[in-house]
């Protein structure tokens, strides 16, 4: 019998996949405290893989994540969005491609 060791935060439908491929799962459902954790870590995960794969997929990843935590937080996906939009508003984007690379105090 092998053992493959994961320790990580998975999808939610992740043991039922595996369970068809007729292996055993073993896991638990982690406390509020050490989910936002496993979050955290699963986020820098995901940023890892997309700027080592640049696979936009991978984006998609990082939002699935990005909304677990907001929902963590009681921020719902519609809010988000209008964090981000109203944020925009303010301070623009990043569409135009600007580097700032200093600036000068005039004294």
């Amino acid at each position: 019998m092998n053992r493959i060791t994961y320790n990580r935060l998975v999808r939610n439908k992740i043991p039922q996949i595996i369970e068809a491929d007729d292996k055993e799962v073993v896991y638990e459902i982690l406390s509020t405290d050490d989910y936002m954790t496993m979050l955290d870590d699963k986020l820098g995960e995901e940023m890892m893989e997309y700027q080592d794969s640049k696979d936009v997929e991978k984006l998609a990843d990082i939002l699935e994540v990005v909304y677990s935590i907001a929902r963590l937080k009681g921020v719902s996906r519609s809010e988000l969005e209008e964090m981000r939009q109203k944020k925009a508003e303010q301070k623009g984007d990043f569409s135009d491609k600007i580097f700032l690379k200093e600036v000068i105090i005039k004294i």
